[in-house]
């Protein structure tokens, strides 16, 4: 593959050769260090990551059976290389049969799909003062239960109210299995915030959204983001976030990271598609409830990506926010980067940004 390549030490006009002995993995990148301005060749970025995803091409990471390879695919063609299957907040036999059906996934990666490196645990251990369109099974943690959950499926992360009688205990105990721990649909104040940090959270789900906001007498849960955390995620899909939001939680976190936070409606008409045990309707270019709440999105990473150099970003800080930050946040060293030794997942686009090409572990992703 030939073109402006975004390695780790910047950008590079040449080529990427797969190793030989481990086709899956980028054995060198050959040529010289460039300005993509000089020049109309096409962009080589790493793989898109997106660390929240619900559902796609009609179909439910709730459900089980099939579904998390049918997502796993549609997201794919937008460039997604690799992803976490998201959970709902429902009855925990819902629960484990998505866990029974995405376990398996996790460890059989099929054709055109992108690679389902585990769970992330949207509820039920969030606050039912902030379900946002979670449905009404919000309850305590428990480790026990998290434990025989992780037995079904790698739970890489679990989004917790940490304001919760009982959870500030158990954040450290997750964080000690390896678990990443969000702070996410939560009422907690600015103080319950730094709390979980302490304990062990290490990011917020889906920034601003099902939290209290920041106001400059009770700076709230998004205050606690902005005045300390290292990662957290965001959707930036326009709707769920203003643009001046974003850019404020841009200079103020790190390694911000974006999601999807993807329904069933994502790749679909407009029209009516589940999300869990809730009914959700398509239309404007969004996904709300009956009532008009926002319900998860349509959008895929190609589009994040277009959204984030649409309000000023460069590509290449673009491309750390829907890839490598990720990565970092997991701990996946050998993705979100293109580099030898590293996994070959990587997207080709044209100079407007869309999609020529996406490379999942050395394999040609098949429109």
């Amino acid at each position: 593959m030939r073109g402006n390549i975004l390695t780790p030490d910047g950008w590079i006009r040449g080529e990427i050769r797969l190793a030989d002995s481990e086709p899956n993995t980028i054995a060198a990148i050959d040529g010289q260090a460039c300005d993509p301005t000089d020049n109309g060749d096409d962009y080589i970025l790493p793989g898109f990551i997106d660390l929240h995803v619900h559902g796609g091409a009609g179909r439910d990471m709730m459900e089980g059976g099939d579904a998390p390879h049918v997502i796993a695919c549609l997201h794919a063609k937008h460039g997604t290389t690799s992803l976490l299957a998201t959970t709902m907040t429902a009855p925990v036999e819902d629960i484990e049969r998505a866990l029974d059906a995405i376990g398996g996934a996790c460890k059989e990666r099929g054709r055109n799909e992108a690679r389902i490196l585990g769970v992330h645990l949207e509820g039920p251990y969030i606050n039912s003062g902030k379900l946002g369109a979670q449905p009404p099974f919000a309850r305590e943690a428990s480790m026990d239960e998290v434990k025989r959950f992780n037995g079904q499926a790698p739970m890489r992360a679990i989004t917790v109210a940490p304001e919760i009688d009982g959870h500030l205990a158990l954040l450290r105990q997750m964080a000690e299995a390896g678990i990443r721990v969000q702070i996410g649909h939560t009422t907690g104040s600015y103080e319950d915030g730094v709390q979980a940090l302490e304990h062990g959270a290490t990011s917020f789900t889906h920034l601003f959204n099902a939290m209290p906001g920041l106001h400059h007498r009770e700076p709230g849960m998004a205050g606690a983001a902005l005045a300390h955390a290292q990662y957290a995620e965001i959707i930036p899909d326009l709707l769920h976030v203003h643009p001046g939001a974003i850019k404020a939680a841009l200079r103020a976190i790190p390694k911000l990271y974006c999601v999807t936070d993807s329904t069933a409606a994502a790749g679909m008409p407009d029209g009516e598609y589940m999300l869990g045990r809730q009914v959700v309707h398509k239309c404007m270019g969004g996904v709300r409830l009956a009532d008009g709440t926002l319900a998860g999105s349509t959008l895929t990473m190609d589009q994040a990506l277009r959204n984030l150099v649409s309000i000023g970003l460069s590509i290449e800080d673009a491309s750390r926010r829907v890839s490598t930050n990720a990565a970092d946040y997991l701990g996946e060293s050998r993705r979100g980067r293109l580099a030898p030794g590293c996994f070959a997942d990587l997207v080709v686009l044209d100079r407007n940004l869309n999609l020529k090409a996406v490379y999942i572990e050395g394999e040609v992703c098949e429109p």
